[in-house]
C-alpha cells in the first residue's frame, strides 16, 4: 500500500525537535536575503550634492568669498529655494551678493567638474562612487535592476537544479557563490564590474529561496504548514532589523556589502547538519536515503510511483495550467509593488535608518494576524484581500501629500523592473504611483480566481491537481 507522505510526517510528528533544528539552522542564510534585496537603500543612496565649483575660482574676487557666497554665486536655486543639484553658472553671478535678482547673462550648464556630496550620513555610496546622479541616475537604478534580474534568472535555473539534485548540495553551492560573488563586488574597481557580480549574486542567493524554504516546508505536516510558513517568513523581519543596525553602524558602502554577506559564513558552518528533502528523495525512487532522514526525524522527534517533471508539465494539463498563469500573475504582482515601495523609502522624507526599521517592525505584528487569518478565514480570500487594500491605499496616497510620499520566476521579474518605474516620475510625477496601484490591484482579482489550499493535502504529482477535490 502506498503512504501518502503527508501521512508519514503525521506519524513522526510534523513539527517537532527535527523541524525546529531545521528552521533555526536556516536562519543564518534567511536573514541574508532581505540584507541584500533591500540593501540598495543604503548602499545606492543618493545624498544632497550639488556642482563642483571650485573651476570658477579664478584666484581674484571668488576666492575671497564664504563657501556659503561661493554657492550663491556659483550655483543656480531651484523653485523652492534649495541650491540645483545638476546646474551650475557658467560665470560667477556676483550681483547675487548685493541681493539682485538679475538674470542677465546667467547662463547655467551641466556639472563639468563633478560634484560635492553631503557625507553626513553615509561616508560613501555606489552613487558618490560613481557619480551616478543627474543624468547618470538612471544607472544608479539600474543597480538594483541587474541585481533582481539575477534572481529571476536564477529562479528557473536553480529550480530546476534543486529538483534535479536536491535542496540539500544546492544550498551549499549557493552559500559558496553567493559569498564569492557579493566579496567580489565590495572589491569591484569599476561600476560595469560590479553590476555583473550583483547579478551573479542575485543569481546565487535566488537558490536559498528556491531550496531553503523547500527544504523547511516538505519536513511540515499539514496542520503545521501555515505555521511554519509565516515562521520562516519572520526571517525577512528579522533580516531587514539586521540591514538596519549593520547600515547605521558601517556607512561605506563596500564594507557594507561583505558585513551583511557575513552570516553566510556561519551558514556555510552549519550545512553539515541539514538533512536533504525527504520529499524529494521519496518523488525522485531514492526510498533508502528518504528512509535514513524519515527514520532520524522520528527519533528526534520520540516517535519510535518515481515521476519526472519539466517546466512543460507546468502548462501541460488544464488545472495545473490555470494555476501555474495566475500564480504567476499574483507572485509578480506582489514582488512588484512590494519592492516598489521597499526600495524607494526615501520618499517619505524621514531618515533612511528610521524608515527602515518602521517598515520591518511594521511587518512583526501583521505576520501574527496574517496568520490568524489564513488559519480561520483561507488564502485565497487573504491574498486577494491584501492586494486589493494594498492598491486602494496607494489610490489614496495619490491625493494625501503629494510630493511627500512614493510610495518565483515572474516575481523576480516583478521585481527587476520595479526599482526603474521610479524613472517614469520625470514623466508624470504621479504615474510611478499609478502603475504600482494597477498592478496591485490586477493582480488582486487575480489572486481571487486561485484555489483555496486551507488545511488540504499538499498534491504530490500533477494527476493530484487534475483529480476533483
Amino acid at each position: 500500500i502506498k503512504m501518502k507522505f503527508d501521512n508519514i510526517l503525521s506519524e513522526i510528528n510534523g513539527f517537532g525537535k527535527f523541524q525546529i533544528k531545521l528552521v533555526l539552522i536556516q536562519i543564518l542564510s534567511r536573514i541574508t536575503l532581505p540584507c541584500h534585496f533591500l540593501l540598495n537603500n543604503f548602499m545606492a543612496a543618493v545624498p544632497s550634492h550639488h556642482c563642483d565649483i571650485s573651476a570658477l575660482d579664478n584666484g581674484d574676487l571668488f576666492g575671497n568669498l564664504t563657501l556659503d557666497q561661493k554657492l550663491a554665486v556659483g550655483i543656480p536655486a531651484e523653485q523652492d529655494g534649495t541650491l540645483s543639484s545638476c546646474q551650475m553658472f557658467s560665470v560667477p553671478q556676483y550681483q547675487y551678493l548685493s541681493g539682485s535678482n538679475s538674470s542677465e547673462d546667467a547662463f547655467t550648464v551641466q556639472c563639468w567638474n563633478g560634484w560635492v556630496y553631503d557625507n553626513s550620513t553615509f561616508k560613501s555610496t555606489v552613487a558618490t562612487e560613481w557619480d551616478l546622479v543627474c543624468s547618470r541616475k538612471g544607472m544608479n537604478k539600474a543597480t538594483a535592476t541587474v541585481f533582481f534580474i539575477g534572481v529571476m534568472v536564477g529562479a528557473p535555473l536553480f529550480g530546476f537544479l534543486s529538483d534535479k539534485f536536491g535542496r540539500r548540495p544546492l544550498l551549499l553551492v549557493s552559500y559558496l557563490s553567493s559569498t564569492i560573488f557579493a566579496v567580489l563586488s565590495a572589491f569591484s574597481p569599476s561600476y560595469v564590474m560590479f553590476v555583473i557580480m550583483r547579478f551573479f549574486t542575485g543569481i546565487s542567493l535566488k537558490t536559498i529561496i528556491c531550496a531553503d524554504i523547500s527544504a523547511d516546508v516538505e519536513w511540515f505536516g499539514v496542520e503545521h504548514r501555515t505555521f511554519s510558513g509565516i515562521i520562516i517568513s519572520l526571517d525577512w523581519t528579522v533580516g531587514t532589523w539586521t540591514l538596519v543596525g549593520i547600515a547605521y553602524c558601517v556607512n561605506e558602502w563596500r564594507m557594507l556589502i561583505l558585513a551583511v554577506t557575513s552570516p553566510l559564513i556561519l551558514a556555510i558552518i552549519a550545512w553539515r547538519w541539514l538533512p536533504e528533502s525527504a520529499r524529494w528523495l521519496t518523488a525522485n525512487g531514492n526510498a533508502e536515503a528518504a528512509h535514513y532522514y524519515i527514520k532520524k526525524c522520528a527519533e528526534m522527534n520520540n516517535r519510535t510511483e518515481y515521476k519526472n517533471y519539466t517546466v512543460v508539465d507546468l502548462f501541460r494539463t488544464p488545472k495545473i495550467r490555470k494555476l501555474t498563469v495566475f500564480s504567476g500573475i499574483v507572485w509578480y504582482g506582489v514582488a512588484f509593488t512590494y519592492f516598489g515601495i521597499s526600495l524607494n523609502i526615501t520618499g517619505f522624507g524621514l531618515n533612511p535608518y528610521l524608515t527602515q526599521f518602521i517598515f520591518a517592525s511594521i511587518e512583526m505584528p501583521m505576520m501574527i494576524g496574517v496568520y490568524l487569518f489564513l488559519e480561520k478565514i483561507g488564502r485565497k480570500p487573504g491574498e486577494t484581500g491584501t492586494l486589493l487594500l494594498t492598491g486602494l491605499c496607494l489610490f489614496i496616497n495619490m491625493f494625501v501629500a503629494q510630493g511627500n510620499l512614493r510610495f518565483s520566476f515572474l516575481a523576480r521579474l516583478g521585481v527587476s523592473i520595479s526599482p526603474l518605474i521610479m524613472l517614469l516620475e520625470d514623466v508624470w510625477h504621479l504615474l510611478p504611483a499609478v502603475t504600482y496601484c494597477a498592478v496591485a490591484i490586477g493582480s488582486g482579482l487575480v489572486a481571487s480566481l486561485l484555489p483555496e489550499t486551507l488545511n488540504t493535502q499538499l498534491p504530490e504529482f500533477i494527476e493530484d491537481i487534475e483529480k476533483p477535490r
